[in-house]
């Protein structure tokens, strides 16, 4: 059952994710021109969903926030992608904090076993500095590159029903988390988890057995998108069924980043159970770049270019990002639809805000059919839309400076 007291501590989260819509976006949107504009013009055709949170320091550095909101509405689906990675590393962190075992932390090497249909084993990991699987490696694998794999083995390890249960007993009953990434699995076997042990040499800390998912989703209208779905080479010319699919509203996401980065937001409690090494363990893997990571290592800059998985300011471009500006975020990419949820910072000019946006850019609305405006559109939209919102903080006043010197994190 979901926990009431939990669910009472962090409605502030969501509430203060929930603001009632203002112009500001509007008027920012109209007057940009570009693609911003053009963008804004056919807001709902791109399925357009936006929340912006201005962040104000008092003279004591305790932050506050407003939160701007464009056309943000939880009933309007949109496909989370690699979005749901993020909280799954959050509370794959949580749960080896929870279990409270000597030794046994985010680098303890692991053991997946197989153990069901579709499931398959990890014994060795070769980016890793030791050859092994951890935890933590498998989250620096999903912040640094968005790895499908390694949210895979996440998912796995935290099992489909207390994944849910977990995010739910913390308000986020929106959201749901269905299915691995970029495997194609029965709803049966995404409901089975594999076995895992945790061990030093040959000494096994903790195991695991393979779990069955009983979590009942809720039950709410079909999800039909598009006009076909390419399959097996033919169009179904049928809309693709998304009901089943992962869910993860905007609201959702950026409760999420700021449970992270602002813990004592909420009523002196973080939402998520994590030691400060965890958190900032997190702070440096969603902002480091593929050319600061040793291990794992991205040596080909042509491909794993700074802003790789950087939409926001960034994403139409692929020359070095600025030192001094530091974006600490999730992407998602597939079926034509584009997200981003990130925390940005400026340590030079003390700038920082919350943005988080959905845009779908499937103008002949088939699904799998590799047809999509990313490049065209999608890219360019969100990176001069965070490039907006950036201006715009640079120019606001604010009473106080934010004193942002405990993300200024050192990486590989």
């Amino acid at each position: 059952m979901r926990s009431f007291s939990l669910l009472i501590v962090l409605l502030p989260i969501l509430w203060s994710c929930n603001q009632k819509q203002e112009p500001l976006l509007d008027s920012l949107m109209k007057e940009r021109g570009g693609v911003v504009t053009e963008v804004y013009q056919e807001a709902e055709k791109f399925r357009l969903q936006i929340q912006y949170t201005q962040i104000n320091r008092d003279a004591e550095n305790n932050p506050s926030f407003h939160t701007y909101s464009f056309r943000v509405n939880k009933d309007e689906y949109f496909y989370p992608a690699s979005t749901v990675k993020f909280p799954a590393a959050v509370l794959a962190l949580e749960k080896l904090k929870q279990l409270g075992i000597e030794g046994l932390d985010k680098e303890t090497p692991i053991r997946i076993d197989s153990a069901y249909s579709g499931q398959s084993q990890a014994l060795k990991d070769s980016s890793a500095q030791n050859f092994l699987p951890s935890i933590g490696h498998y989250i620096k694998k999903v912040m640094i590159v968005s790895d499908n794999d390694a949210f895979n083995r996440l998912y796995e390890f935290m099992g489909q029903e207390a994944l849910n249960q977990n995010l739910w007993d913390k308000g986020l009953s929106d959201t749901k988390i269905t299915h691995r990434l970029s495997i194609a699995l029965s709803e049966d076997e995404n409901r089975h988890s594999n076995p895992f042990s945790f061990y030093q040499g040959e000494q096994e800390l903790y195991r695991e057995e393979g779990a069955f998912s009983q979590v009942s989703f809720p039950q709410g209208e079909s999800i039909l998108l598009g006009k076909g779905e390419m399959l097996g080479g033919k169009n179904t010319e049928q809309p693709k069924d998304f009901t089943q699919k992962n869910s993860f509203p905007i609201a959702d996401q950026q409760a999420v980043l700021k449970s992270v980065f602002f813990p004592n937001s909420v009523m002196g409690s973080s939402g998520f159970d994590l030691t400060e090494e965890d958190r900032q363990f997190l702070w440096k893997y969603m902002s480091i770049l593929p050319r600061e990571s040793s291990y794992p290592a991205y040596p080909d800059s042509s491909y794993y270019y700074d802003s790789y998985v950087k939409f926001f300011m960034f994403g139409d471009k692929q020359e070095k990002m600025p030192d001094h500006i530091r974006i600490f975020n999730k992407v998602g990419v597939a079926y034509g639809f584009l997200t981003d949820n990130a925390y940005i910072i400026d340590l030079e000019k003390g700038i920082e805000f919350m943005l988080t946006a959905t845009i779908f850019v499937n103008e002949n609305q088939v699904f799998n059919d590799d047809t999509y405006e990313y490049d065209k559109i999608g890219f360019p939209f969100l990176a001069d839309l965070g490039r907006l919102i950036y201006e715009f903080e640079e120019k606001r006043q604010k009473k106080h400076q934010p004193d942002l010197k405990e993300f200024e994190l050192l990486y590989d």
